[in-house]
This record gives C-alpha cells, structure tokens and sequence, in this order.
C-alpha cells in the first residue's frame, strides 16, 4: 500500500525564529510587558495543551465536542459539498474529524499551523485516515498572510474552533475577521467562541489544580531560553490567571518573584517584584456581541449552536 503520508504536501512560511526574536523583543520593551501567546505551541506546549483539554477544569474542549458530536451534521450541511475547509491553529485536529465525518466530497483539507512537528504529526493522521481527502499542512502565522494551497478546487470555508479568537483584543479580532471575509473565494467560517460566565468557573479554568496549565504558561520561557538563546530563570516566575470584568477576559501572567534582569537577544530588561509579563487574552463574548463584531467585519451570523449548558458556541458566518 502506498504510504498516505506521501499525500502530505506543505505550503511553508519562512524559518519564523527571526520574527519569534522580534515579537519578544518588542513584547518585553513595551510599558506593560507581553509575549504572545501564539508561542506557546512549541512541541511540549502543544502536548502540555492536549493534557490541559483533559483537566475537569477545563470546559470549553468538552463543551465543544458536545456541540460537535450533537450538531456536527447540521455544521456540515451548512458549509456544504466541495469545500477546502482551511482550519486555523489546527493543533491535534481532534474536533476536525467529527466534521471531517460529515462533509459532503470536501475538496480539501488545509490545517495552519506555527508548530510544524504538531501539525505534520496530525497531518499525516488525517492523510492515512481520510485517504480520499487530498490533506495540504501549512506551516504559517494565521494572523499574517499565507499562501493557501495551489491547485485544490472549490471554495474556502475557514475553520477556527477552540475560541482561540478569544486571545485577541476586540480590534485585532475584527482584523483577522476582515482577513477572513477577504480571503479568495471565501463562502464562510465556522468558529467556537467561549461564552461568558462565572468568574469562579473561568478562573479554574486557567489556574488548575495540578498545576498543568502554570507549566504550560512556563514553557514559554523555557522556549525563549532554548530558541532565543535567553537566560530566564523559571523559578523566579509565577503563574496567575484572573478575570478582568472590564473587558471581560481572562487574563494570564507570569508574575516576577523579584526584582531582577533577564537577557535575550543581547538586550537586558530589568522586572521590578511582582511585575507581571500578560501571555494570553481569553476573551469571553455573547452570540450577539460576537455577531456585531463579524458583522462590522464584513461577514454575517447565519447560525449559532451552544452545548446544553450554554458555556460554549460554535458560530457559522456567511459573507454579508
């Protein structure tokens, strides 16, 4: 048998390493210190985030599955037949294959992704497990422009699950919707979005019990000392997850134990004592609010599915 892995073509953006220097660079010298989160996703993060997803803490991914296991034919139908479903921040592409089951002769499958041992690793499972869908990976920043696959027919439908929407303010989630409606040939997106609730239950979250998600949050560090060549010392940073009530997200720090003066790239940035570096936005929305973002945006809510506890939707936009 031919092995399926060979179906497994790539549309790859440049080593990202210089940008990845760049964005640190830029996050530490800002008034109030950030990396961003999409950095996480290292070979480790990817595999601390899998672990996160089994926590009892942490709803959405079940939340979601719910929607999914329930709901996906219906999700399908409305995509509909002969579509390149283009899937953003693909990671394991668990949820994928419940839609992946249901799609009518989809023209292709295209997961995008910045961490490329994940990605192929999950690309070649679909390849060898959906051998009439031709699969094409692409190693990229969702968030900038990429090529998309040459020579695949049909139009796009862009696939964003795991209210990973939620890391961006309000305006730079309206931008990637505008890049959304704009992309070529573009009939919609299907997107989860995490709900608000209450603060105890967001909270918990993003601050487990055993810990996993403070060791994900760390490994960002840890990827900075090993990519970049930086000299953090993990155990001078703390892990914490609150609730900012204002602009209704969660938001995740590494906390500094004291005061003290790191390196990377050959600069040097001084932290005072509990100064906190922000790694991720989660924001949380209603239907509505998101509806009125996507519709500024250039694209129109068609329809909206919830778990039967509301924590979660999963939204299908249409271009309007």
């Amino acid at each position: 048998m031919k092995d399926p892995t060979a179906r497994v073509r790539s549309t790859a953006a440049s080593d990202p390493r210089d940008e990845f220097l760049l964005d640190v660079l830029a996050g530490l010298a800002a008034p109030r210190k950030r990396l961003p989160c999409k950095y996480f996703y290292d070979a480790r993060g990817s595999a601390l985030f899998d672990a996160i997803c089994e926590l009892d803490e942490y709803y959405p991914t079940r939340a979601e599955l719910e929607i999914l296991r329930e709901h996906a034919g219906a999700i399908a139908d409305a995509i509909g037949p002969g579509r390149l479903l283009v899937e953003y921040g693909s990671g394991s592409s668990v949820k994928t294959r419940l839609l992946l089951d249901r799609l009518a002769a989809p023209a292709g499958y295209a997961p995008v992704d910045v961490s490329r041992e994940h990605l192929f690793a999950a690309a070649r499972r679909i390849a060898a497990d959906y051998p009439r869908i031709t699969v094409r990976p692409i190693c990229a920043d969702f968030t900038r422009p990429f090529a998309l696959p040459a020579g695949i027919a049909g139009q796009r439908v862009i696939y964003f699950p795991g209210s990973t929407i939620g890391n961006f303010t309000p305006d730079e989630a309206g931008a990637l919707l505008r890049r959304i409606a704009a992309t070529p040939r573009c009939a919609g997106a299907v997107i989860g979005i995490d709900l608000q609730k209450d603060v105890r239950t967001l909270e918990a979250a993003y601050d487990d019990a055993r810990g996993v998600t403070a060791a994900f949050n760390l490994n960002l560090l840890a990827r900075i000392n090993r990519e970049l060549g930086g000299d953090f010392a993990l155990e001078h940073f703390a892990h914490r997850a609150r609730y900012d009530a204002v602009h209704q997200r969660i938001e995740m720090h590494l906390v500094s134990a004291a005061e003290q003066v790191v390196r990377v790239g050959g600069r040097s940035f001084g932290l005072r004592a509990g100064e906190a570096i922000v790694t991720e936005y989660s924001h949380k929305y209603t239907v509505d609010g998101f509806a009125d973002m996507a519709h500024g945006a250039g694209l129109r809510l068609a329809r909206a599915w919830t778990d039967a506890g509301r924590r979660f939707a999963v939204v299908h936009l249409l271009p309007a």
